[in-house]
């Protein structure tokens, strides 16, 4: 909210300077005024080209324009006095920087056209869909439609018919300061620094936007405090599931104060778009056999607190510079609620079912009394995010010490705070925090200074109840409730470094995040099909000695990360027979070996049909009793307010004395 008055003042300093402009403006020419004389000219003139006089379009590629211009607006003081003036006059105030001049001087070639031969020429079409395609994420960013009279079909023409290009100058401009530049080979180049939330959002639909064709934005929900979730998704065929394609994801920035692997998966996007264009076989191997899904924070709202904490140390008065070092402030959300404590809590349901010979450690629904908690938006967005997706590999990145560790976070013992509580997958567990460690610049290192743990001998990596112990995790609950493995990668000592660290931590863990995707293609994968050839959603993979089994996404298509050596793994299905292969995988094997399935329907005996009924399952009760519904309108909406809450700059443009802008509110 603060960043948000911030940036608010600024735009009421710009709007004083253009108000005194316009009360110093001549009087516009009223009804009855030619007959006095006192306009410059009159009615029966007919529009000539003339000197263009327009402060915020002074550096235009041309010197003379015309009125009516193509608002049909009739004088220099009406375009001053008009929102569409005021509007491109703080481009740069409300978009924090983004896409400035080119959407000023684009805005000047409709609202002072160039002239030629005492007629209005209009700029070219292409011109405008080029800015459009770049700068629509930064109007989305602050909830803000695109301007009408940016309107590319409407304002403006084709090549063929006569158009100009209002920011040929500028690119000109541009092509003499990249001259000086000769990098030996295209290389991507990334500005290391933090990103406020809207400039995280900005950045991430820019990617986005450069990366169409590979690449989207979504969003998973909001925090407590209205922010988006926001995720930017990479694949070769972005925004929905390919058959066999493994889905992978990071998650940054869940305690707000840890803010690292927030601003380093927001550079993973950034790099992984630009090795694309520029053609890195590496990344492009990467993203086209992988659907990958990146959420930078997960904690808005106590990454704010946090920020602002740092920005109040940075005062003149304070000798020390910018600092933070409060191990608390930003860390839980806007309800004091630590999102890692949040999940539901299912790993002493399997310890208590231990003693149950067929007992089982995967899709354990989630206990009804759950729900009758607080839950934090967050918490639900995510839950519904990886029950939807079927990922099979997770990394989520904290900041504290410096190791990866994997579940069991909780202790198999109540009373042990440090207790190896291993899953029925610790040695895949155990490979997947190695390819991070090993990746990482220093995190596998002996020699490397720790933060107080000792971890060093175990190559950076440990079990989680072993190095501590905490109930409600997000690592436990997706292995517990879905079909996905998470690590926790712990990013060092410095919650919140300087930001003159933050190109040499990219440089140190560059590559394992890289490394870390890329493992999703181990084990085995395939297809479990029916008779028909028709993939069954559902069906349980199992390996036997591991007491967890994987279900098949939507196309009956599964993956299931194993440690080399011979594994016996069976499919199975309601109404169907068992079938069973054996399996070896290669100690160098570094593909998923493609293993199908297909399932005979059960022949039952007559009469027995209807004896045949199936087990009802718990595990689709999410929120049965809409428990968190309730909540979140109780929180959220307080006081009954009547419609949508405008943006935050709408208050400005609407006391402006003109007709309201309706036309900038993206959902009218």
């Amino acid at each position: 909210m603060e960043y948000k008055w911030i940036k608010m003042n600024s735009i009421i300093f710009t709007f004083n300077i253009f108000a005194i402009s316009v009360w110093s403006a001549p009087p516009r020419c009223e009804p009855g005024d030619e007959i006095l004389g006192r306009c410059r000219e009159s009615a029966e003139e007919k529009p000539r080209c003339a000197d263009m006089v327009l402060g915020y379009c002074d550096d235009m590629p041309y010197s003379q324009s015309i009125f009516p211009n193509l608002l049909d607006q009739r004088s220099r003081q009406e375009v001053e006095t008009s929102i569409e003036y005021l509007l491109l006059s703080v481009y740069n105030s409300l978009l924090g920087g983004e896409c400035n001049p080119d959407l000023r001087l684009l805005s000047c070639s409709v609202v002072v056209p160039r002239c030629d031969r005492d007629r209005a020429v209009k700029p070219c079409r292409s011109t405008c869909e080029q800015v459009r395609k770049s700068c629509i994420h930064a109007f989305e960013g602050i909830q803000m439609a695109w301007p009408y009279f940016l309107d590319c079909d409407r304002f403006f023409v084709s090549d063929e018919e006569g158009c100009y290009d209002p920011l040929e100058g500028l690119r000109a401009r541009q092509e003499v300061a990249l001259a000086d530049i000769a990098p030996e080979e295209p290389s991507t180049i990334i500005q290391f620094i933090y990103h406020s939330n809207t400039q995280m959002v900005n950045m991430l639909k820019k990617t986005a936007s450069r990366c169409s064709h590979i690449s989207r934005t979504y969003s998973i929900g909001r925090s407590l405090e209205g922010k988006d979730l926001l995720v930017i998704e990479f694949s070769e065929n972005p925004g929905g599931h390919d058959l066999l394609e493994p889905e992978v994801k990071y998650i940054g920035n869940m305690h707000g104060n840890e803010v690292l692997g927030r601003e380093l998966l927001i550079y993973l996007a950034q790099y992984l778009c630009s090795e694309y264009l520029l053609g890195n076989e590496r990344i492009q191997t990467l993203i086209n056999t992988t659907r990958i899904h990146i959420l930078p924070s997960m904690n808005p709202d106590g990454y704010e607190l946090a920020a602002a904490d740092v920005e109040d140390s940075n005062d003149p008065e304070n000798q020390e510079g910018p600092r933070y070092d409060a191990w608390t402030s930003g860390r839980t959300n806007a309800q004091n609620i630590d999102l890692n404590r949040n999940f539901p809590q299912l790993t002493s349901i399997v310890y208590s079912r231990r003693r149950n010979r067929r007992y089982r450690s995967d899709h354990i629904p989630i206990p009804d009394s759950y729900w009758f908690g607080k839950v934090a938006p967050e918490t639900y967005a995510v839950m519904k995010w990886i029950r939807t997706v079927p990922f099979v590999i997770s990394a989520s990145f904290h900041s504290g010490d410096l190791l990866a560790s994997y579940p069991f976070d909780f202790s198999k013992h109540p009373l042990e705070e440090k207790m190896f509580s291993p899953t029925p997958d610790e040695q895949v567990f155990k490979q997947l925090a190695r390819t991070y460690a090993d990746a990482h610049a220093d995190m596998a290192d002996k020699n490397t200074e720790r933060c107080g743990g000792t971890f060093a001998n175990n190559g950076g990596i440990v079990n989680g109840a072993q190095w501590y112990s905490f109930a409600g995790g997000m690592s436990d609950f997706n292995y517990l409730h879905t079909n996905c493995l998470e690590i926790t990668v712990e990013l060092g000592c410095d919650k919140f470094p300087a930001e003159e660290e933050l190109y040499t931590e990219w440089k140190r863990n560059k590559e394992a995040l890289l490394s870390f995707m890329e493992s999703v293609h181990r084990g085995i994968k395939g297809i479990v099909k029916d008779q028909k050839g028709k993939g069954i959603k559902g069906a349980r993979v199992s390996v036997r000695g591991i007491r967890r089994d994987i279900t098949t996404a939507e196309e009956g298509d599964y993956w299931r990360l194993l440690a080399p050596g011979v594994h016996i793994v069976t499919a199975q299905a309601p109404g169907y027979t068992r079938a069973t292969k054996k399996v070896f995988l290669p100690t160098r094997m570094q593909q998923a070996g493609r293993v199908d399935f297909q399932l005979k329907p059960v022949v039952l005996e007559p009469g027995m049909e209807d004896l045949h009924i199936p087990l009802t399952d718990t595990y689709d009760r999410f929120d049965p009793y809409n428990q968190f519904e309730r909540y979140t309108m109780s929180e959220l909406h307080q006081g009954g307010d009547e419609g949508p809450e405008k943006p935050w700059w709408w208050s400005y443009f609407s006391q402006t004395g003109g007709a309201t802008p309706n036309w900038l509110l993206r959902n009218n």
